[in-house]
């Protein structure tokens, strides 16, 4: 890829934002780049700051519900009107919204990933169908590329279901507090395999697109007056 000499001068002298500044990836939706902002033994819910671009707190885990695997979204995508859209069309639902945040993923590897705020480059096999209240928030699932135990893997039915079972539990109960008389409204519809998940990956970049525009174009045109 011929990396514009502007860009390159961005590139050196500033950090890329995660969201806006990282590339999804030549090769999407089939293999994207994914950035981390949890790991599983993290007791603190860590979410990227959509302004700044530094990792900060979302909350403390204030029971004993950790994520099973590595956490973190997919760079220029966002998910609202096409990804929503799409979640209507599964569900047979109407009135659902897009969340406005990035797409979100997890990783499935058998390294173990110690610390956020880096950048990996995954293979999507499938993905979680969740509406939180009237909001989808797909999780797209994937591999670590070049895993040595899980890289094989092309669909989630070649999964081990445990991975998919933990997941699901993490995600229908990390909202809860014990004795609290209202419970978040959290819901899985379905899991689906990969060619949903390149559909849900295409629309969140499509979303992006149509939000933010072309950013490269956007800052050559203005850096060059």
């Amino acid at each position: 890829m011929k990396i514009d000499p502007i860009w390159k001068m961005m590139n050196l002298l500033y950090k890329p934002h995660p969201w806006h500044g990282i590339p999804i990836g030549e090769n999407m939706p089939k293999q994207v780049t994914s950035y981390v902002e949890i790991v599983p033994t993290d007791t603190i819910k860590y979410e990227i700051d959509k302004t700044t671009g530094y990792l900060k707190i979302d909350r403390p885990q204030r029971y004993s519900n950790v994520c099973p695997t590595v956490y973190g979204f997919v760079p220029q995508t966002l998910c609202l009107e096409k990804t929503a859209e799409y979640c209507s069309q599964q569900t047979g639902r109407t009135g659902i919204i897009g969340d406005g945040d990035p797409l979100d993923i997890c990783i499935i590897t058998e390294k173990t990933i110690t610390t956020g705020g880096i950048i990996l480059e995954v293979v999507p096999i499938g993905g979680i169908r969740m509406l939180d209240g009237e909001e989808a928030d797909d999780k797209i699932i994937a591999v670590l590329k070049g895993d040595i135990t899980f890289g094989h893997l092309k669909d989630i039915t070649q999964c081990p279901e445990s991975i998919i079972d933990r997941l699901q539990h993490y995600f229908l109960t990390y909202k809860e507090i014990p004795n609290q008389q209202k419970k978040a409204k959290v819901e899985i519809t379905d899991i689906y395999g990969r060619d949903s998940a390149y559909e849900v990956i295409r629309r969140s970049h499509q979303d992006y697109n149509a939000h933010f525009g072309d950013l490269e174009e956007l800052l050559t045109s203005a850096l060059r007056g």
